[in-house]
């Protein structure tokens, strides 16, 4: 491939597409830094500009996917009010609907062990980002007896890895893991299954 010439910024920019490229095709540990070089069409020295090695560089990539994820996640809760209720459920939707756009970005910040403290900015945006499916979680919570309220952290986690579930069981496209029934479907139906038995959502023979 030939090697192109970039600015500064378009060069980061151009390591980090090509490792997301990488990632979706072989996952977070299996390309070196040289590949993704190869990738964005440049040498392998020039990775080094930016980054010290593939676990950095995977590191930018989730922190750029925790950037969208978090405006994903803070659009999803401000077009579900007034209603508590339905900013909850969207947040838990925009996270399906994340997943399947940004698969790349969704590995390195979920599946590549990363973690977010790697960072200040990364852990910075990642701390936004879950704190939207947080806030619409303490809202709704609002709704339950102070005596049967369970911590909004536990309240959020828990839809937090149903989303996830569903994504990595049906909806990324993982053989012999298929369900009969939409990843929406699902993820919907769970969550109206939890909320009900919080009394926030009334039985369907009501």
């Amino acid at each position: 491939m030939a090697k192109r010439g970039y600015h500064h910024g378009d060069l980061k920019r151009a390591l980090v597409d090509g490792a997301l490229r990488l990632i979706e095709e072989k996952g977070p540990t299996g390309f070196t830094l040289s590949e993704a070089a190869r990738e964005a069409g440049v040498t392998p020295a020039a990775v080094y500009r930016h980054f010290e090695g593939r676990e950095d560089l995977i590191a930018e990539a989730a922190r750029q996917g925790y950037e969208i994820f978090a405006d994903l996640m803070e659009y999803a809760y401000a077009k579900g009010q007034p209603s508590a209720l339905a900013s909850f459920e969207a947040t838990g939707r925009a996270y399906l609907a994340f997943a399947r756009k940004y698969p790349g970005h969704y590995v390195a910040m979920f599946e590549s062990g990363i973690s977010i403290q790697r960072t200040p900015e990364l852990n910075e945006v990642a701390t936004r980002a879950m704190g939207v499916l947080e806030r619409a979680a303490v809202e709704l919570s609002k709704h339950i007896p102070e005596e049967k309220r369970p911590p909004p952290q536990m309240f959020s986690a828990h839809i937090w890895a149903l989303s996830h579930g569903v994504v990595e069981l049906f909806a990324r496209g993982s053989p012999g893991t298929k369900s009969p029934f939409p990843p929406e479907d699902l993820l919907e139906s769970g969550i109206g299954v939890y909320l009900r038995g919080l009394g926030l959502v009334r039985p369907d023979n009501e």
